[in-house]
């Protein structure tokens, strides 16, 4: 390379400087296409085989959401709260992950937002736990809420929080996760099938399940990184979302925990014998 050349447009070692500079830029660029080509293909190869066998991993036993799944709840939940005179609670409103749109959404009714922290969406501030602590005397047509239960502490206390805040006839729905990454740790606390669910909403609880069950299924294995015996072993079953909806059929004054048999929220189910 004439080096004399660059030092009559760069002006002594900045020639240098000026060449390795242009040359680290061209081996970013292409380094990040050749990433960004990489990516595609291998998404492209994952959408490819997995449309041949994805579906040995979903367990035939967990039915999946149809009212309300990940991709529906939201359309559902406008369909039949968006009118005049209906009072609407999203516990967990404040606007975390992205811009939210409820408030547009129940333009037609009355909606309140609640949540530990204040923030955009947010007209109510407090701890879900405590729930109708804060609204007197208020009942809600539906409540709801979305990824917000994996973080509470005691969800059991929050269900009959939110069951006393609800009209009888009215409508509850909660989604959160059945499997999924850690996140907003340390308050990341639970994991829940649609099973867990219908216990935490059960008819000891004075609710009646009008549909329970998961969406958006996983792939995944044992990583290189697990014990000998489970290294790279595929792991069925798992789901990102899981959903409830419910309707508050009686009201049920005092409920304790405690005082609720096994029978009462099993529904009649048996754990698989041997």
């Amino acid at each position: 390379m004439n080096w004399k050349f660059y030092n009559g447009i760069c002006g002594g070692t900045k020639s240098v400087r000026c060449s390795n500079n242009s040359s680290e830029n061209s081996m970013n660029s292409a380094t990040k296409i050749g990433k960004k080509i990489l990516r595609s293909a291998h998404r492209n190869f994952v959408a490819w085989y997995g449309s041949f066998v994805d579906h040995k991993y979903l367990d035939p036993k967990v039915p999946i959401s149809k009212l309300v799944g990940h991709g529906q709840y939201l359309q559902y939940l406008t369909d039949i709260g968006n009118h005049p005179g209906l009072k609407i609670l999203e516990v967990g409103s404040r606007e975390v992950t992205g811009k939210s749109d409820a408030r547009s959404r129940f333009s037609k009714a009355e909606y309140v937002g609640f949540d530990y922290y204040p923030g955009a969406n947010v007209d109510v501030v407090g701890d879900a736990h405590k729930l109708s602590q804060y609204f007197g005397d208020k009942k809600f047509d539906i409540i709801y809420s979305s990824a917000v239960f994996e973080h509470f502490a005691m969800p059991w206390l929050v269900a009959v929080e939110m069951a006393t805040l609800l009209k009888v006839g009215g409508i509850i729905f909660v989604e959160t996760h059945f499997s999924y990454s850690s996140h907003e740790r340390p308050w990341h606390f639970f994991q829940f099938s649609d099973m867990a669910l219908r216990v935490l909403f059960s008819p000891a609880l004075g609710m009646e399940c009008i549909e329970a069950g998961a969406s958006n299924p996983l792939v995944a294995r044992f990583s290189s990184l697990a014990d000998d015996y489970l290294k790279c072993r595929p792991v069925g079953g798992l789901y990102c979302h899981s959903e409830y909806l419910g309707r508050k059929i009686k009201d049920v004054d005092r409920f304790d925990w405690g005082n609720v048999d096994l029978e009462d929220v099993v529904q009649g189910t048996k754990y698989p014998p041997l």
